[in-house]
Formats: structure tokens, C-alpha cells, sequence
């Protein structure tokens, strides 16, 4: 039986097996096993006879399923074949709908991330954001699987959703539904550094990265100061991927290991020699949207101290999840094992912490500011500079008695939302704080690095 290993912000709930017992009383738990289906039986042969309205057999066994699973974490689930092959197709990096990774949080819909470049992203969805009602319809009531298939539909298809984010009044956001590809590796250069931020780990996510790096080295074209690495937003994927990414950087030592019920299950994935940023500073930015798979990658090179793990703590989730096919039937998404990093430290429910904290910010200069300053250079009879030097901004002294304009009204940077947060564009530090912030890191650590011959 093929077996996929996932690593995701994940979605829905299934099965767990009965704990061993000793063999004195394995037969009288059998026994009492076979009463309690029995019962569902007698439950179920009930609401198909009686319940005021007929009733699908499959949708029944279903609901019964997810209702049962529900009880057991927020990422097992049972995946209908419909389910199924939308879950095949998400982890090869393609799928429809809105570009949302989600959860399920006291019966609303809580969204993990949105995902770079869909309709959720660009509406400015935030990690957090908890969604109550779709199509004017609640959710609560609804198992995550469900709410899901309705946030699903045929592309260019609209859909109104209700969200409750912080302190702030429930807004409505109309999304229009879209066939979401998804480029997970994108790279661009800030000057002598190589920037490449990964949106979620699919089956391309390792090959992608090595590629946009080596591309990231000719753009530059000479030897860069260090690379930021952005996993912000990053909902998880595939654990294989995870363990590539960070063998990427590192050349040995533990990546991660998975424990599950049988400690004879236990697994360990260690490094290979080769970095393929030979041995540059490196700077991880993670956040709160940041799950899972990403968190394997920070707390690797957290633990082997390969890179300073920059933004805020990360969304802290320390579990694996197995897909198993079930023949003519889906597949089950079942939790089977936690993660823990290199140190030996599970990040389950306390996520990873940074070790420099840097809280998203917007940063605007202060109106004036520049005609105001005053130097040497702006006192009257000042001596000249000997090598006939001038600063730009001060070829003209600034007059401390001339007046100053009134500041210029700026409108809501939402377009017409003054309560609603900017949507801020990661990737561009004169937006992004964070990268700004890594960016400075970077080109202070060169400051103290050797020169080479």
C-alpha cells in the first residue's frame, strides 16, 4: 500500500486505533467493541427509517465518520474520493478554490495563510482571520470538510465570505473563485543578496529552490553577502520536502525525527554533505501563518545555528499526517507521529520562536523630517570641505524660520476600508519591515566578515 507523508496547516479528522491491551483482556474488549457497533448499527438503521426527510446512505456514513474523527485532532479526516483527488492535486501544486489554508476553531472556519497570488491573497486574508459565514449562511454546524467544499466551486464563480479579524467589526470579502496554481519558490536579488521566499512545500519545492538560487547567483554576479529565506505565511506540505529544503543548507546532522505510538517506528533524517549556499549567512523569516513543514525547516537550522530565525513566533504545529488510500473508497489523512527537531524539542501548539522578534510594522518617514535637519554644513560661514565635497541635501542650509507645509492628507491604505489593516506586499522592503530588517542584518554581518583574495 503507497503511503504519502504530510506535512500541512491542516484541515479535517479521522480514526485511531484501539490501544493494546494484554491478552487476558483482549477478548472482553472485543466483545464489548462489537456491542458499540452494534449500537451504531441500530442508530443508523434508525435515522434511514425514521428521520422526517430521506436520507443518503453514503452522505450518512460520512458525517458519521468526520463526526466521530472530529474528536481526535483538527488534521485527521477522512478524504471522499472527490476529496482525495483535490488533495492529490493540491500537493502536486495546482488545485481550485480560493488559495486558503484553514482550520477549524470553535466552530468557525480560522484561516492558517493565504496562499501568494490567489484570490484570498490578494483580497488580503490574514493568518488569523476567523471566517463565520459563507454566502450569508454560518458555518457554524458545519465539520471543516464541508465548509471547505463550499468555499470549493468552478472557477470565476463568486463567493461572499464573513470575516472577524482582532478587535474589529465582522467585515465581508466577495472572493472570486479561481484554478489556483501555484509557483511555491520565487526568488529576486536585493543588491548583493539573494532573496527566495517558499509559499508551501509540494512535490517541486526542493528542485524549484535549487534552481531559483543558482539563477540568484548570476543575477547577482559576484559572490552575494547571504540569503533571506521567507517562510512567512507558509501553511506546511509535504514532509519529504521539508527534509530536502534543510539538507539544502546544511552539510550534517539531524533534520528532524518522527516519533509515533511504536517507538520501533521511530525515524530519523539526517543531512548530506553539500550547502548549496556555501556556507553564506542566512536569515529565516517566519510568522504566525508560518506551520508544520516550514517550522521543520526553521527549527533545523535554528538548532544546527545555520541561520537566525527572524519575525514572530511560528503557528506551532508538531504533528505528521499520513495519507493511506483506501481502495474505491479515497484516502485516510491520519495523524500517525509528532515531529521534533534536532534538539529534541516538539513545537506542537508553542511553535517556534525567533531569535531576533520583529513584529510587522509600517514604517513612514516624518513629514518634513529632511527640510528640518540640521548639520555643520547649514551654519552660517561654516568652513568648507577640503576635498570640495558637498552633500546633496545640504547644498541649500535649511532656514529653521521658513514655513513649513501642512501635511498632505493620505488616504485609507485599503481603498475605502480606514478599519481594516493594509495589506502588506511581502518581498519589498520598502512595505515589508521584517525584510527589511533581515536585509540589514545581512549587510551588517558582512561589515565583519573577512575580506577574501
Amino acid at each position: 500500500m503507497i503511503r504519502k507523508i504530510l506535512i500541512a496547516a491542516g484541515t479535517f479528522a479521522l480514526l485511531s486505533t484501539t490501544a493494546l491491551s494484554p491478552a487476558n483482556v483482549a477478548a472482553a474488549e472485543r466483545k464489548e467493541t462489537y456491542k458499540l457497533l452494534d449500537l451504531f448499527a441500530e442508530v443508523f438503521d434508525k435515522v434511514r427509517t425514521d428521520y422526517v426527510e430521506p436520507v443518503n446512505d453514503e452522505e450518512l456514513i460520512e458525517a458519521a465518520l468526520n463526526g466521530m474523527l472530529t474528536s481526535l485532532d483538527p488534521h485527521s479526516s477522512y478524504l471522499n474520493p472527490k476529496n482525495s483527488k483535490d488533495m492529490d492535486i493540491q500537493t502536486r501544486g495546482e488545485f481550485g478554490g480560493l488559495g486558503l489554508e484553514v482550520t477549524m476553531e470553535n466552530g468557525w472556519v480560522k484561516v492558517v495563510s493565504p496562499i501568494d497570488d490567489t484570490p484570498a491573497f490578494r483580497a488580503g486574508m490574514q493568518p488569523g482571520d476567523l471566517i463565520t459565514h459563507l454566502d450569508g449562511e454560518p458555518v457554524q454546524g458545519l465539520s471543516l470538510s464541508d465548509a471547505v467544499d463550499r468555499m470549493r466551486g468552478a472557477p470565476n464563480t463568486d463567493i461572499r465570505i464573513t470575516v472577524r479579524r482582532a478587535a474589529l467589526e465582522p467585515f465581508e470579502v466577495k472572493l472570486t473563485r479561481a484554478v489556483i496554481k501555484v509557483q511555491t519558490v520565487k526568488g529576486q536579488t536585493q543588491g548583493e543578496i539573494g532573496y527566495i521566499r517558499i509559499s508551501q512545500f509540494s512535490a517541486t519545492t526542493d528542485t524549484d529552490l535549487r534552481r531559483i538560487l543558482a539563477q540568484l547567483k548570476k543575477d547577482i554576479g559576484k559572490p552575494p553577502i547571504g540569503y533571506v529565506l521567507d517562510l512567512r505565511n507558509n501553511p506546511g506540505g509535504l514532509l519529504d520536502q521539508a527534509v530536502a529544503v534543510s539538507d539544502d543548507f546544511l552539510d550534517k546532522g539531524e533534520i528532524v525525527s518522527t516519533r509515533s505510538r511504536r517507538p520501533e517506528d521511530t525515524q530519523r533524517f539526517n543531512a548530506r554533505p553539500g550547502d548549496i549556499a556555501e556556507g553564506l549567512p542566512l536569515v529565516v523569516l517566519i510568522n504566525d501563518g508560518s506551520a508544520s513543514a516550514s517550522e521543520i525547516v526553521a527549527g533545523a537550522l535554528q538548532d544546527h545555528h545555520r541561520a537566525v530565525i527572524l519575525g514572530t513566533r511560528s503557528f506551532g504545529k508538531g504533528s505528521v499526517q499520513t495519507l493511506m488510500p483506501l481502495p474505491g473508497h479515497g484516502q485516510l489523512r491520519l495523524t500517525t507521529a509528532r515531529y521534533y527537531t534536532p534538539s529534541g524539542r516538539s513545537i506542537q501548539a508553542v511553535g517556534i520562536e525567533p531569535d531576533i522578534k520583529v513584529q510587522q510594522s509600517k514604517v513612514e518617514p516624518i513629514a518634513g523630517a529632511e527640510r528640518e535637519r540640521r548639520s555643520e554644513a547649514s551654519l552660517r560661514k561654516a568652513l568648507p570641505n577640503p576635498n570640495g565635497q558637498v552633500v546633496k541635501d545640504q547644498e541649500k542650509p535649511a532656514d529653521p524660520h521658513a514655513a513649513k507645509p501642512a501635511p498632505e492628507a493620505s488616504a485609507p491604505a485599503t481603498g475605502g476600508k480606514p478599519d481594516t489593516p493594509a495589506v502588506i506586499k511581502l518581498g519589498d522592503p520598502a512595505q515589508d519591515y521584517q525584510l527589511a530588517r533581515a536585509l540589514d542584518l545581512l549587510r551588517g554581518l558582512a561589515l565583519y566578515r573577512p575580506a577574501t583574495r
